[in-house]
């Protein structure tokens, strides 16, 4: 039964991951507007903005999406009390590159860390552009709510530009474990397609967490 029940956590876990990925890309494509001139940039992403909030299907994505970050975290810290649990005490020589990576052994604290990016991601942008939580959005030349302002305000904030880079290190190390421990969650084993996995999930992680990482310092420039 307990044996059960933690594989059920596992599946979860993997596959609420397995989406928020594919949400990374997309994320992570729509971001890339804030590298245009800034004209191009303000009028694109205030009206992809706009998009997200007024299309009913997109919200309808939306709402599944902060459902799965709440059931990711929830059973990733049910699994990391088992198995603080199951190991009460620990080893008085623990050979522990022998056996995992030590993103494995403490992807407790890196969730953690990542937990708190998307708190203060959430409060800076979700909770003023969705809630009107702060000071209120002004429109832009064509009408929309000037949400790339908000986002311009924010990464002129050095404080704020170091705090979101530095934690992209975090989640590069929890995607380049988490995307190659989902499919073995879900029954890839392959001996050759883990090989392949392993190289795709570094690959994946290495541009998504850089490729979040430096826009901040792009528009901090302009």
């Amino acid at each position: 039964m307990a044996e059960n029940k933690l594989f059920f956590r596992k599946t979860i876990i993997a596959g609420t991951g397995l989406f928020l990925c594919l949400f990374l890309i997309v994320h992570l494509s729509a971001n890339w507007i804030l590298l245009l001139p800034e004209e191009t940039a303000r009028e694109l992403y205030n009206s992809y903005a706009t998009t997200l909030r007024e299309n009913l299907f997109i919200k309808s994505i939306s709402y599944i999406l902060y459902a799965f970050i709440v059931l990711h975290v929830i059973y990733a810290l049910l699994i990391t009390i088992h198995n603080r649990k199951a190991k009460p005490q620990k080893y008085v020589v623990n050979h522990f590159m022998q056996n995992s990576t030590w993103t494995s052994q403490n992807m407790g604290l890196i969730g953690t860390m990542i937990l708190l990016f998307i708190v203060v991601h959430l409060a800076n942008f979700w909770a003023r552009i969705k809630l009107g939580i702060g000071e209120s959005l002004e429109l832009d030349a064509t009408g929309n709510l000037d949400v790339y302002e908000v986002t311009f305000s924010l990464f002129h904030n050095i404080y704020y530009v170091i705090f979101y880079t530095v934690l992209m290190i975090p989640l590069g190390l929890h995607l380049n474990h988490g995307l190659k421990s989902a499919f073995k969650t879900l029954g890839f084993y392959h001996k050759k397609g883990l090989r392949i996995l392993a190289k795709v999930s570094l690959i994946y992680a290495v541009i998504i967490s850089i490729g979040f990482g430096i826009i901040p310092f792009f528009v901090y420039l302009k």
